[in-house]
């Protein structure tokens, strides 16, 4: 690359972040649904013309918003993951979970873009999927291990959920019983309930204490994906099977 090709692009690189940055302070203090693209170049001082040749819509912008901040959740969780790695399923879970938490409440408006109110029409493209699917997989990946290694419990499902549940495993994780695929994504949906209402207000004059309260409340979703088998240091459990 020629130096002016290498200048252009670190051009590019900077202008592309503080366009991000400023958006970000307009989801801050107005909401996604209010972000506008003219808006941002005015405060950038650029003609919108000019900004167009970055995000050619408000549409393109938020879904390069919403991908930073789902990478950055992901990221978050990942890391929190991997010191723990060589730990029980339980512990490995619970530092997901606690990540998310973390993250969240730290990134309060970039939480709400992307678990908050859908923003008016706006559809989020094919694109996001895979930075949304990091905290997924983790998930997944943790039920996945000990369910190889020395099992979960495994609750029955009614007749009229097993075809739903038969789909949801061959399409998220066709190695786990459907029954545990259905317990997952139950948790998952959980555990972002657990956050939002902490997050958004629910739980002002309900619950005070909120860090233990939320420990114990993943702690219970971490069983009802079945893993509830003693850990190391002798906590009880129940019974599992593979």
């Amino acid at each position: 690359m020629s130096t002016a090709r290498g200048a252009r692009a670190r051009a590019r690189i900077e202008v592309t972040a503080a366009i991000k940055d400023e958006a970000r302070r307009q989801l801050a203090a107005e909401g996604a649904a209010k972000l506008s693209l003219r808006a941002v170049a005015r405060e950038l001082g650029m003609v919108s013309s000019a900004l167009y040749r970055y995000f050619p819509s408000r549409d393109d912008l938020l879904t390069a918003l919403i991908i930073d901040a789902y990478d950055s959740l992901g990221g978050a969780a990942e890391s929190a993951h991997a010191e723990v790695a060589a730990a029980g399923p339980r512990e490995r879970w619970n530092a997901v979970c606690v990540a998310a938490r973390r993250w969240a409440l730290d990134h309060p408006h970039e939480y709400a873009l992307i678990y908050g109110s859908p923003v008016p029409g706006y559809v989020a493209p094919q694109e996001t999927v895979p930075s949304a699917s990091r905290v997924g997989l983790l998930l997944i990946g943790v039920v996945r291990d000990a369910y190889r290694d020395k099992g979960v419990a495994r609750t029955p499902l009614p007749a009229g959920l097993k075809t739903e549940a038969r789909r949801m495993a061959a399409d998220l994780a066709p190695d786990l019983p459907p029954e545990v695929v259905v317990a997952l994504v139950a948790s998952w949906a959980q555990l972002y309930g657990l956050i939002g209402f902490e997050l958004f207000g629910q739980f002002n004059r309900v619950v005070e204490d909120r860090e233990p309260f939320f420990r114990h409340a993943v702690e219970r979703l971490a069983h009802d994906v079945g893993l509830v088998y003693p850990e190391p240091d002798g906590t009880p459990g129940g019974p599992h099977s593979a």
